[in-house]
């Protein structure tokens, strides 16, 4: 794997080949045919507080402490020096997301989406998502957020239980996410509701009453993720009791039978939508499609005529800041080995209920289909796949046992 590090003494140098198109579109082992659809993501990395679950690159910081107008400044510059790389090419979708991206003021969501419409083409369809916590919830500034453009409000609800959320370390109430959710409802023609199971104390009941009333507001889209300790997180250092995995599992079943009974899809491993409201941005994810990633700590994967290429920013905000506007906000360029592509596609696509098409492979990777044959001979002996000529979908058996199918190709190039 070819990797350019940023901070050396010929950091300058590196920069300017890493934003380099012609740098990036020289022979190489792979044969894209065609581009994947672009999307944007914008990192704003403030919260009120930091979560004790969270490895997001966030900071708490009070609103009043946010260096708003020169953090949009920063993030604009960054999309300056990026333009190269994908100039030209239609935005499918945007995401705003943290931290909390609703801690900033509307004018300056508004500031930001303008710059990006000047300098990028954006579909007549493009979704602009933005993240936001029902505890910086104000009724017209949500009405705000929808004037700036933005299409589809995702709130971090995580627990309508006033001790979950509190064990959780969030912000705000059971009474102040459903205000919230109120006002989405209202301000938006679509909407996200995102809720965790698996919290620590929780019982079948609690976790019901849990889904009962998010599927009351009628969310169009709901994301349910199982709480996991994650490194270098505060529950890392000091972890609380959980559910038994057996009680998670049901958990689970229980999830999936009622959002179901509510006339929601699960289309993915962790989400469920109303027909027609399945989430654009994180579908050009799992289906392996690139995105530009803006902010601090910021990734991104981008597709050329020989190469697929992952690039991150630098994490800290205050470095961030200071070198966005100098055109050096990079961390890290890299080609993504040949042998890496099938695993890395594996890891998105297989998270979906429909799968792929067989032809989304080659397109995506540049691969011929014989790097993973192999592999996909083996799931399917495990019953962890369906298959035939055109199409590759999880059972639900690998669909139960994911982690097990993707880990088969691994080494499959």
């Amino acid at each position: 794997m070819k990797t350019i590090a940023l901070q050396s003494e010929t950091a300058q140098d590196v920069h300017a080949q890493a934003y380099d198109l012609a740098h990036h579109m020289r022979p190489g082992v792979l044969q894209l045919p065609a581009l994947p659809p672009l999307s944007l993501y914008l990192h704003l990395p403030w919260c009120l507080r930091k979560c004790p679950y969270c490895d997001f690159n966030s900071h708490a910081a009070p609103p009043g402490e946010l260096p708003q107008a020169a953090y949009i400044d920063a993030l604009i510059a960054d999309l300056e020096t990026a333009l190269p790389l994908v100039w030209g090419r239609p935005v499918h979708s945007i995401f705003m997301g943290g931290g909390t991206p609703s801690l900033f003021a509307p004018q300056e969501i508004d500031r930001l989406l303008s710059a990006v419409r000047a300098r990028l083409p954006l579909t007549p369809d493009c979704e602009i998502s933005m993240e936001a916590n029902p505890g910086t919830f104000e009724r017209d500034r949500f009405r705000a957020f929808a004037q700036a453009g933005v299409t589809r409000l995702s709130l971090g609800v995580q627990s309508f239980n006033d001790a979950h959320l509190q064990a959780l370390g969030r912000v705000h109430d059971g009474a102040q996410a459903r205000a919230a959710l109120e006002e989405a409802a209202r301000s938006f023609a679509t909407f996200n509701l995102d809720l965790m199971y698996a919290l620590p104390g929780q019982s079948m009941a609690q976790l019901e009453a849990d889904v009962h009333q998010a599927l009351d507001f009628a969310p169009p889209h709901l994301s349910i993720y199982h709480l996991t300790i994650e490194p270098n997180t505060y529950f890392a250092k000091f972890p609380p009791a959980l559910p038994e995995d057996d009680m998670a599992y049901s958990m689970l079943d229980r999830i999936t039978e009622l959002t179901g009974l509510a006339g929601l899809e699960r289309y993915e491993v962790s989400a469920y939508a109303r027909a027609g409201h399945r989430c654009l941005h994180n579908l050009n994810y799992w289906q392996f499609g690139d995105y530009l990633g803006l902010g601090a700590g910021a990734h991104s994967k981008l597709s050329f005529a020989h190469r697929v290429v992952r690039q991150s920013r630098l994490r800290d905000p205050r470095l961030y800041l200071e070198r966005a506007a100098q055109g050096r906000a990079l961390a890290e360029n890299q080609d993504v080995r040949r042998a890496d592509l099938p695993f890395e596609y594996m890891l998105n696509a297989l998270r979906l209920r429909d799968g792929f098409d067989l032809q989304a492979f080659r397109d995506r990777t540049g691969l011929p289909l014989s790097t993973i044959e192999n592999a996909l001979a083996q799931a399917q002996a495990k019953g962890l796949v369906t298959r035939d000529a055109v199409h590759v979908g999880p059972t639900v058996k690998g669909f139960d046992f994911l982690s097990d199918l993707q880990s088969i190709f691994l080494d499959a190039a």
